[in-house]
């Protein structure tokens, strides 16, 4: 039974080792990825605000075209294709 016992060490010791290799080149592959992500992360955290705010932004967007009327149809484009994007994205 003691033999069992030290061969199940062994083998544990050795698993061990084998996950902490694992786990560190993980890290070195994973590492290029992490500010791109970040900044994906931030995109979407920005278009679920625009999503969840869509009043707001659009009463902003009033009252830009109210204070600049000369600059308002080229952003009023812009708007509107952003707003065609997000309804296409949000599915609705």
């Amino acid at each position: 039974m003691n033999k069992k016992l030290t061969q199940l060490a062994e083998r544990r010791g050795r698993l061990i080792a084998q996950a902490a290799e694992q786990r560190t080149a993980l890290m070195q592959n994973v590492e290029p990825w992490r500010i791109p992500l970040v900044l994906a992360d931030y995109g979407l955290a920005a278009l679920r605000f625009i999503k969840n705010h869509s009043t707001w932004i659009a009463g902003g967007g009033i009252l830009f075209a109210v204070l600049r009327p000369g600059q308002a149809g080229k952003w009023l484009k812009r708007g509107w294709a952003a707003w065609q994007i997000m309804k296409q994205l949000g599915g609705k």
